[in-house]
């Protein structure tokens, strides 16, 4: 079914049918739309399936279908009130008898400018609560008080701003400090759903900054906000703190590298020294142990993937030890390790290369050095050679191929 024929059955029945949400928004931004998602209204949910019959039913609390459409199947909800009755984000009365108006559904969203809706056919506008002015004005804003009945709307918010390049405004953020008490309650799941989004974002620290503001930031990732005011050698980190030096680093490779693994890394690269005792300041000597047991902490909270963890215990454990390597055996021994890190060595090295500055020659040219270590298998060592004797060979052979290779770039560079 094609949507034109889609929309056609849904008027002849009565009903109206709108796109809605992100959909909108991002046509009124000038970028792209990606999913398109629409609101029935005027339909019950009965009518709407004696229609559709093909459609499925996904919708738990409230209907929403999947209607085949095209290439895809189309998500489309019927227009429906809520009444706050409970915690959370499932403690709602629905309503979505087809009664219900396009005005009132829109009503019950977050922000503004996720609150708008276009009339099919024809594209005609719904924008009751400004929704167009605020994305002119480069705000976030709650549609109503409402705001405050799903906790994660907070966090929604923060990453908005930090995907769109928006502020939000005073009120908004006081409806945000108001959502701390159920936001804590929170799963895991809806969290870490608002962090990897937040950390796909061109600027991933604005969505920590707003959280700041908005007093959210100790309650619902204390490792970062444990940073603040954590004062480092100037010299080596002029940005002030260990919040702000993180700060820099997630946007410094967020600019540079759009794996999310690797933007989570450089967040969470420095985390111990959100442990460091006030009388060592500003020093910060043993943070990389420190900083994997805070992040074996956080991990508690939050379902982390395997990727997401084995790579930020990686990085923890030697962004400071990696510059300063010399022993052919060790950066072998690394450089391997690279190899098998789900960011390679080339996330490894742009965090690195953020933190210090510069990076060591072999980093620099890790994937060369790579290329030429992994060209030789255990399958070429000599005839004879057993077990535990053909790794010692392989390891062997690959440093001597390193240094040669090193020493040959190192002569050249003299010369």
């Amino acid at each position: 079914m094609q949507e034109m024929a889609f929309v056609k059955q849904v008027r002849a029945a009565g009903g109206k049918v709108y796109a809605v949400g992100g959909w909108v928004r991002d046509q009124l931004r000038g970028v792209s739309p990606k999913d398109k998602d629409y609101v029935v209204a005027g339909l019950t949910a009965e009518a709407f399936t004696a229609l559709f019959p093909e459609a499925k039913c996904v919708g738990i609390s409230f209907p929403v279908f999947l209607l085949p459409m095209g290439k895809w199947s189309a998500e489309i909800a019927l227009a429906r009130r809520e009444r706050k009755r409970g915690t959370g984000y499932r403690g709602f009365a629905v309503e979505a008898d087809g009664t219900v108006t396009i005005e009132e559904d829109l009503f019950r969203r977050d922000t503004t400018i996720n609150s708008m809706a276009m009339e099919l056919p024809g594209e005609r506008l719904i924008d009751p609560y400004g929704g167009q002015n605020d994305i002119d004005k480069h705000l976030i804003r709650a549609v109503s008080s409402h705001f405050m009945d799903d906790p994660v709307r907070a966090l929604r918010a923060a990453r908005q701003a930090a995907e769109f390049d928006f502020s939000v405004t005073p009120e908004t953020i006081s409806y945000m400090t108001a959502c701390q008490d159920e936001l804590c309650r929170e799963p895991g799941e809806r969290i870490l759903g608002e962090l990897t989004r937040a950390l796909s974002s061109p600027r991933p620290s604005v969505f920590f900054r707003v959280l700041r503001q908005a007093g959210l930031l100790e309650a619902v990732f204390p490792e970062i906000h444990a940073l603040i005011d954590k004062t480092q050698p100037a010299f080596f980190h002029p940005e002030d703190d260990a919040f702000e030096h993180t700060m820099y680093i997630v946007d410094a490779v967020a600019a540079e590298n759009e794996d999310v693994v690797t933007r989570f890394a450089a967040l969470a690269h420095d985390l111990g020294k959100g442990t460091t005792p006030s009388e060592m300041l500003p020093h910060h000597y043993g943070h990389e142990d420190r900083g994997i047991e805070v992040l074996d902490a956080w991990g508690k909270r939050l379902p982390f993937s395997t990727r997401w963890r084995e790579t930020a215990r990686f990085v923890i454990a030697e962004h400071m030890r990696a510059p300063r390597l010399n022993k052919p055996g060790k950066i072998v021994r690394l450089l391997l390790a690279l190899s098998r890190l789900p960011i390679g060595a080339a996330g490894f090295s742009l965090i690195i290369q953020k933190d210090h500055g510069s990076l060591p020659s072999y980093l620099a040219h890790a994937s060369e050095y790579l290329r030429l270590i992994q060209s030789v298998r255990g399958t070429d060592a000599p005839k004879g050679l057993r077990g535990k004797a053909i790794g010692d060979w392989l390891l062997s052979r690959q440093i001597q191929l390193y240094q040669a290779a090193f020493n040959k770039v190192a002569f050249v560079a003299s010369t």
